[in-house]
């Protein structure tokens, strides 16, 4: 008895790991004919839509993904993974740390230009799921590893730097305020149709890479000068 248990089970792991197999390279595939059909569709394809583009029915990518904010996340995810392979690439290559924010900012911001329907798609508010990414522990990740990204080669220039700060202190927060304020003005850019209104790709990561290194009022010296009273709305008094 215990040789023919011994037999068997063997034969059922293997219909097993041939079965995981099959069900990824399943998912993969779903996911890729997916993309291409948001692509071509736009952030507001529907399930339906996207299971004829890859000839099968939607019944299969809800049994796949469970729902739209399923397919949504699992998209996010390959996205997310590829935009950061593209970002670590873009440092690794920079020889100063404001050409590695250079980099990584126009990263970022190729990667969305190259296809905003799928950008839309995974970033955008699914229904009764509220954001497809930020419901998910994939972008949080992906925030972990950019923001450490960019604090080591800050924090080597604030050391080196004899007028800096002894210990910056707020430097913690910099990483993250940066990643949302390329994402927010890469997405308001992506809104902005072609013309004299759009900055080249090129034009808004230098402007970015200006705002964020050395500060607004490089790019806006009157800004410095401007009273009091309109760069705070508190007097001097609190009320």
């Amino acid at each position: 008895m215990n040789q023919l248990t011994a037999h068997v089970r063997p034969l059922a792991d293997g219909r097993s790991s041939r079965w995981s197999k099959h069900r990824e390279a399943r998912r993969a595939a779903l996911i890729r004919t997916a993309r291409k059909a948001v692509h071509r569709i736009g952030p507001g394809a529907s399930m339906e839509e996207i299971a004829s583009a890859a000839e099968t029915s939607k019944s299969v990518f809800y049994r796949y993904f469970g729902d739209k904010a399923g397919l949504q996340r699992a998209m996010g995810e390959v996205v997310v993974g590829r935009m950061q392979e593209q970002l670590i690439e873009a440092a690794r290559q920079a020889s100063t740390p404001r050409d590695g924010l250079r980099a990584m900012v126009s990263a970022y911001l190729q990667m969305a230009e190259s296809s905003p329907n799928v950008y839309m798609f995974v970033t955008q508010p699914a229904q009764d799921a509220g954001s497809a990414l930020e419901s998910s522990p994939t972008l949080s990740t992906f925030f972990d590893a950019i923001s450490t990204m960019l604090a080591s080669p800050m924090e080597r220039y604030l050391a080196d730097d004899p007028a800096g700060p002894a210990v910056p202190q707020p430097l913690t927060f910099w990483p993250r305020a940066a990643i949302g304020m390329v994402r927010a003005a890469g997405e308001q850019w992506l809104s902005v149709p072609p013309g004299p209104d759009r900055p080249s790709e090129s034009d808004l990561a230098d402007s970015l890479t200006a705002w964020l290194f050395d500060g607004i009022a490089t790019a806006v010296p009157q800004a410095s000068l401007a009273p009091t009273s309109l760069r705070s709305p508190l007097s001097k008094d609190g009320s």
